[in-house]
């Protein structure tokens, strides 16, 4: 077994023959703009992104050998989709461990509903296996491992309010952001990230998109007047009831509404555990073919 780290970047962690249990937890985009193309076909992103308290579960433990990749609660994506199986597998070839692990993931968060979950729990195996194994492996190694996983990955191991530039990966925590209540309407339905960034056509406004920027350094926090998502027109486009669901949050007294990432999931913001409750029972009356979650800013 690896021995643990004892410089500052991995102090905090210890070898532990335990099973580790790790919270992953989705995410909302409040800005989503597109700021170019790579030669690679990467999408350059300027994007705003919130952890809320809306969570998946990991249990890991170690075995001789092996990776065991279970879920409850909603299924994993199979195969080479799976994100768990590829952390995993990335970590114990990275760090040259030849003993095995069992992953649980109790799933909570919908799949390919636009909230991360997939990503988030990609991070939370990363960090998990290397919290197990004694931190074999700085911060700065669990990032490199992170971004080939997914755009959101590396997000996800830092877990705060940010400004998330390039494809993802270029990350500034936003100090003393707002608490929010959200409620999030994730329909019974599965939306291609692949599928939204063709269908989008790229219309670069950097300026209004620095502004955005400017406003969150100067702690003036109009967040509705920020909510804005470039492939939120794509996935309406396809599935018109979506805008339904939309127009109902801002009608349930939502400070603003949108869609986070590809979708299909919509959220509204509010100012107050009380008003996002009551506007989370009337949409769970309105729309039963799928999830109504009332979540806050983590």
């Amino acid at each position: 077994m690896t021995s643990p780290r004892t410089d500052e970047k991995s102090n905090s962690c210890f070898s532990n023959q335990a099973p580790i249990k790790i919270l992953a937890p989705a995410k909302l985009n409040l800005l989503l703009k597109i700021t170019g193309q790579r030669t690679d076909g990467y999408h350059e992103l300027l994007s705003i992104l919130v952890p809320v308290d809306l969570y998946d579960n990991l249990r890991i433990s170690k075995l001789e050998k092996g990776l065991e990749v279970h879920s409850t609660g909603r299924e994993l994506p199979r195969a080479k989709d799976n994100l768990v199986d590829r952390a995993a597998v990335s970590f114990f070839e990275k760090t040259g461990i030849t003993e095995g692990a069992k992953i649980t993931v109790i799933k909570k968060i919908p799949v390919s509903s636009g909230l991360g979950g997939g990503s988030s729990d990609a991070a939370a195996t990363l960090k998990g296996l290397n919290e197990l194994w004694g931190c074999p492996l700085s911060r700065e190694d669990l990032g490199r491992l992170a971004l080939p996983l997914g755009a959101d990955v590396p997000f996800f191991l830092l877990q705060r309010p940010s400004i998330a530039r390039g494809i993802g990966e270029i990350l500034q925590p936003i100090e003393d952001f707002p608490s929010f209540w959200y409620v999030i309407v994730s329909p019974n339905l599965m939306v291609s990230t692949a599928w939204a960034y063709r269908g989008v056509k790229l219309r670069l406004t950097n300026k209004d998109n620095q502004s955005r920027v400017e406003s969150l350094k100067k702690a003036t926090f109009n967040i509705p007047g920020i909510l804005s998502n470039d492939l939120e027109s794509v996935t309406l486009s396809e599935y018109p009831f979506l805008c339904s669901i939309k127009a109902s949050l801002i009608k349930s007294g939502a400070l603003g509404a949108l869609m986070t990432g590809s979708g299909p999931s919509l959220f509204g913001l509010f100012d107050s555990a009380e008003k996002a409750r009551e506007a989370g029972k009337i949409m769970a009356r309105q729309w039963r073919d799928g999830d109504v979650f009332v979540v806050k800013g983590i």
